[in-house]
């Protein structure tokens, strides 16, 4: 054997379990194919083609033969990503279209041809318990969530809290079938548009009341059409998946639509050919979705029903926190040294808990990246120790992180960034949740707590009395320690240099200047 072919056979792999789930939805038909491992999912494969089922269904329900193949070529497609599966690795799960079609049996009969796994046809319910439980496992959240998902034939909205499910439903409209409905030949009207959202909007008297009563303290949308619509909405905002779309932005965007015209004049360069052709139907109905349910404001989250799937799939990951798990995972991946990055949590946290009230670091993230920062500063350190907070900045700015926004991950990956060393003011990033001033002392306080654990000691940190005010911060250490301490008395005056730019100073007692020679 070569030298090449031997230089791994030495290193010892982490167990992982291959897992993939297919979804064969109205509108598209997707497929994600992942490995957990750290008990993390890790999507190594996307297959997703628009086959447009829905439109296949006449007035009987009957699906037709050309719509059948359409779906059945896609399949043949995806086979191929499945070769060698495990039968209990692979599962398979159709929505609304084939829920309604009468001949759907006949569509599933050729399919396992194709595919040598069950094809499951579940209900409206089940679909939604599922979309929520990717959403779930992939977002953190504080009290209860209100999730929506249009699909082609039928749209599902679920409250829950934390990984359960309150209430679930599904309603029988979809961006195809009501674009068939409502524009059939691809004209905009304004009267087309009232008459979706009327018809839309008497869908949802069904359940408008009963949501609006359980409350929730934030909306969600998930799928294609969604996130067609929330980008078009938030082309001009940098971040933009981090600001929530309004019904007022998406009425702007309705008049946008009419004043085209037509769909073939819709010319916005994230909106693709296959999504422009069904977007006004699915347009009309989150615009009446919001009215309905009277929704201030909805974010975007990529999960939906194929991770749902996934991790109902895989037992290990059920119920657990979802950025302890991201957390937990990472440091594993990155070999952390964990002890080292509880002592710089501990003593981070600790300083947090003493300045937060002055420095007037409110916003309920704080504490929470700050702690998460702290544990995952190091994660470069399996790339290189020169130049470590620039390593490990990249990789939480870069590497999958659910549970997290995407503006938190930014937040995460800067504070880490500007850990150690120099500080470029310049080179911080516009926040549009996080103040300036909040991002800096947060900066100042992950620098203090890897500064004062840089002998990677326990119990090596004083106990350290702190005095703050708006823009400075007091630390007195104990009699004679610092005098016993010279390099870290040397690290604490240049650390004061630095705080310079951050708009803060830092004093240290007893006075230890007289070291800067």
């Amino acid at each position: 054997m070569t030298q090449h072919e031997t230089v791994l056979s030495s290193v010892e792999s982490r167990e992982t379990n291959k897992v993939a789930a297919l979804d064969i939805g109205s509108n598209s038909f997707h497929l994600v194919v992942a490995r957990i491992v750290a008990g993390s999912v890790q999507i190594l494969h996307r297959v997703k083609q628009k086959v447009r089922l829905a439109e296949g269904l006449d007035e009987n329900n009957v699906l037709s033969e050309e719509a059948m193949e359409r779906g059945l070529n896609m399949l043949r497609v995806i086979a191929e990503s499945l070769r060698g599966f495990e039968p209990d690795s692979v599962r398979i799960v159709a929505t609304h279209t084939l829920r309604k079609a009468v001949n759907a049996r006949d569509f599933i009969n050729q399919a396992k041809e194709i595919l040598p796994y069950p094809v499951e046809v579940i209900s409206g319910v089940e679909e939604a318990r599922l979309i929520y439980s990717g959403v779930a496992h992939t977002n953190h959240a504080d009290g209860q969530q209100l999730v929506v998902d249009i699909g082609g034939g039928s749209t599902e909205f679920v409250i829950g809290k934390g990984f359960k499910p309150l209430l679930c439903r599904s309603l029988q409209m979809g961006c195809v079938s009501y674009t068939q409905r409502f524009f059939p030949d691809g004209e905009l009207k304004g009267k087309s548009f009232d008459r979706a959202i009327t018809a839309a909007a008497q869908e949802l008297e069904m359940i408008d009341g009963k949501y609006r009563r359980l409350g929730w303290v934030q909306c969600i949308g998930t799928s294609g059409t969604i996130r067609s619509l929330f980008t078009l909405c938030q082309q001009d905002n940098a971040n933009g998946h981090d600001v929530p779309v309004t019904q007022k932005s998406l009425r702007n965007l309705m008049k946008e639509f009419v004043s085209a015209g037509h769909v073939d004049k819709l010319n916005y360069p994230n909106l693709s050919d296959d999504r422009r052709v069904v977007i006004a139907g699915g347009l009309a109905i989150l615009i009446a979705v919001f009215k309905a349910l009277d929704i201030e404001g909805l974010t975007y989250s990529p999960a939906a029903l194929r991770e749902g799937v996934l991790y109902q799939m895989e037992d290990e990951l059920h119920h657990a926190d979802i950025r302890g798990r991201t957390a937990s995972s990472l440091a594993t991946r990155y070999d952390v040294d964990t002890a080292q990055a509880t002592m710089v949590l501990n003593t981070t946290l600790q300083f947090f808990d003493q300045v937060a009230k002055e420095w007037k670091l409110k916003g309920k993230d704080f504490r929470s990246m700050l702690g998460w920062a702290a544990l995952l500063h190091e994660v470069g350190m399996q790339i290189n120790t020169r130049g470590i907070q620039k390593h490990s900045a990249y990789i939480l700015a870069n590497v999958d992180m659910p549970g997290f926004t995407q503006e938190q991950q930014l937040l995460l990956a800067t504070l880490v960034r500007f850990h150690r060393k120099k500080i470029r003011t310049n080179e911080l990033p516009n926040f549009n949740l996080f103040e300036d001033n909040a991002v800096k002392r947060l900066i100042a306080l992950l620098r203090l707590g890897a500064l004062l654990n840089i002998k990677r000691q326990e119990g090596f940190v004083p106990d350290v009395k702190i005095h703050v005010d708006k823009h400075a911060l007091t630390l007195t250490f104990p009699d004679e320690w610092l005098d016993e301490k010279p390099i870290i008395s040397a690290d604490l005056i240049r650390e004061s240099v630095y705080w310079k730019s951050l708009d803060l100073s830092l004093v240290i007692k007893p006075d230890i200047t007289k070291l800067e020679s």
